[in-house]
């Protein structure tokens, strides 16, 4: 089985690690595409994860040209949301008939309404995928979402910290059907101390975590902290509250089951971990704001969700990227 990883940073590198680790002792060829500091970091001293049980040190084949590699069984794409369309095209070059491509994001996925049924399915999500690239490129039939929970940094070129001892992954296709791929991915990738699982109702894994975001991301960027040192106030744990409770009548609306949103926001309140998208705003990185936060609040509409205190903490959020000239409106 060929996998490649496409896109070296915290997450995309942590997998990297994880499957390079295990490459040896299976019938599996890892290969990585990086780009920068981070690629020169790789070809020349190799990828390093720290964990919580050790560290890994692997040597996959690392590029910055898709053109350089064979087309894969599966590609793992962890690049952030905001850069997929313009890679789309590199994306479809590493894949034959029967490739599958799984990504790793926070959010709505640009296919999410693939395989969805009712009046919505084949619905085509303009801010995600501006122009059509990814669905024309890539194809939503070989998509895979694929929601991970773990917290993980670059701390210096080449080397990713995965700070929590448990770290999970779990994987769906958006009709829901079993696939032996996942299933032999999921084995790989287990004994590596990744939990990885497959799911027939992704979507509801999807909602489950962008709950929190919606909660976790908004007030981090509005506030530069861990939610730790956030939900500990009264006043904002009630907002959280609202805007969980929100965010779960959106995904009910829509046919999911969000879980427990209070049972979230408990696990949030003992994050010391900066939220993602805060990161990216300090690091004066594009930050997901339309896979986070507008397409949700587009579907609420839609669905005729009022969600009030969604749209003002939100909007806020939005407000600061944009100051920062970090997000800019596509979907136009």
């Amino acid at each position: 089985m060929k996998i490649c990883v496409y896109g070296a940073g915290a997450v995309g590198g942590h997998i990297a690690g994880r499957l390079a680790a295990v490459e040896g002792e299976n019938k599996v060829e890892v290969s990585l595409i990086a780009r920068g500091r981070q690629l020169a970091a790789i070809r020349d001293h190799g990828l390093r994860v720290e964990t919580s049980d050790g560290e890994l040190l692997s040597h996959p084949f690392a590029t910055d040209r898709p053109g350089d590699l064979e087309p894969q069984d599966i590609v793992i794409v962890a690049v952030k949301a905001p850069a997929l369309p313009d890679i789309a095209e590199h994306i479809g070059s590493l894949l034959h008939r029967d490739s599958l491509v799984l990504f790793v994001m926070n959010g709505i996925p640009w296919w999410y309404f693939h395989s969805h049924g009712g009046e919505w399915d084949g619905t085509r999500l303009q801010r995600l995928d501006p122009g059509g690239a990814l669905w024309d490129h890539i194809g939503p039939e070989r998509a895979v979402g694929a929601v991970a929970y773990t917290a993980c940094s670059v701390i210096a070129p080449g080397v990713i910290r995965a700070v929590k001892p448990r770290n999970r992954l779990l994987l769906g296709r958006p009709d829901g059907k079993p696939d032996g791929r996942l299933d032999a991915l999921a084995s790989l990738l287990n004994p590596s101390g990744l939990e990885v699982g497959v799911t027939s109702t992704i979507r509801d894994a999807i909602w489950a975590k962008l709950l929190m975001n919606l909660v976790g991301g908004s007030l981090a960027v509005l506030s530069a902290s861990p939610m730790k040192d956030v939900l500990d106030k009264p006043a904002v744990a009630e907002v959280a509250k609202a805007m969980a409770a929100e965010g779960a009548a959106i995904a009910r609306a829509l046919g999911c089951d969000p879980g427990d949103p209070e049972a979230g926001l408990s696990n949030l309140a003992k994050s010391g971990h900066l939220q993602s998208i805060a990161q990216d705003l300090q690091a004066g990185r594009p930050m997901e704001v339309d896979a986070m936060f507008r397409v949700a609040l587009d579907l609420a509409e839609r669905m005729q969700v009022p969600t009030p205190n969604l749209d003002l903490v939100t909007d806020l959020a939005i407000q600061r990227a944009r100051a920062a000239g970090l997000y800019h409106d596509t979907s136009n």
